[in-house]
């Protein structure tokens, strides 16, 4: 069993861990007892009563947080040359296509997203054993392969995020940094929860949300009310 270190006894020691709370009062707590001396991420993971194993039961989905990730997002835009000023305009990082493709069959994947559109996915597709093991291959479902590709680009850089459930039944992504105030922490972790709510499975028997924990880099969970229907 691992060590537990001091200042993770220190923030242990700071609250109640069987206590459930609101997300602003959970917000609150993490920002506590984070004890990280860089910006840690803020996370929620919700554990669902579904089984990703089947098919019918794999919860995927987009939400924009309203305040953002707090994050740089690096957008890697894979068009034609017909798209490429609109890409760069709207804000992509890096606008291209046969150039990058061989540089990321060569390993180059220092990017958060790739956007392209469908015309090239038969190119794009080739990148697939590079790209999805890294979670960077453009899905339309997840909005990376569209025709609108400046759209596309503008919502990733304004907060929008891809999340999906892992083989354990949890869905874990970011809503933002230590940084931001409670409320703001607060309201974008409702917005990942009430997405999450409007893609329940009609196959998934039970209870939908079994629970919630929002954490920060490095410092423990405290756990949320399931039931939760608003930031407070």
């Amino acid at each position: 069993m691992a060590k537990i270190t001091k200042k993770r006894k220190d923030a242990l020691a700071k609250y109640d861990l069987t206590q459930v709370r609101s997300l602003v009062e959970a917000a609150k707590v993490v920002k506590d007892i984070t004890y990280t001396k860089f910006d840690s991420s803020v996370d929620i993971d919700v554990r669902l009563g579904v089984d990703p194993r089947k098919a019918d039961q794999m919860v995927r989905g987009v939400a924009t947080l309203p305040h953002g990730t707090g994050k740089t997002v690096r957008v890697l835009a894979l068009v034609t040359p017909d798209k490429e000023a609109e890409a760069t305009a709207a804000g992509a990082d890096f606008v291209g296509l046969d150039d990058y493709i061989s540089k990321i069959e060569k390993g180059w994947t220092d990017i958060d997203v790739i956007i392209t559109m469908p015309a090239v996915m038969a190119k794009v597709g080739r990148l697939g054993r590079v790209l999805g093991p890294r979670g960077l291959m453009p899905n339309p479902k997840s909005g990376t392969v569209t025709t609108d590709v400046a759209k596309a680009v503008q919502e990733v850089k304004a907060g929008k995020i891809d999340f999906k459930v892992d083989k354990t039944g949890i869905s874990h992504c970011s809503v933002g940094k230590v940084s931001f105030d409670e409320t703001k922490l607060a309201e974008n972790a409702l917005e990942i929860i009430q997405t999450l709510g409007r893609l329940k499975p009609s196959s998934s028997k039970g209870t939908y949300i079994k629970s919630i924990t929002l954490s920060s880099t490095m410092s423990p969970g405290v756990p949320v009310d399931s039931q939760v229907t608003s930031a407070n």
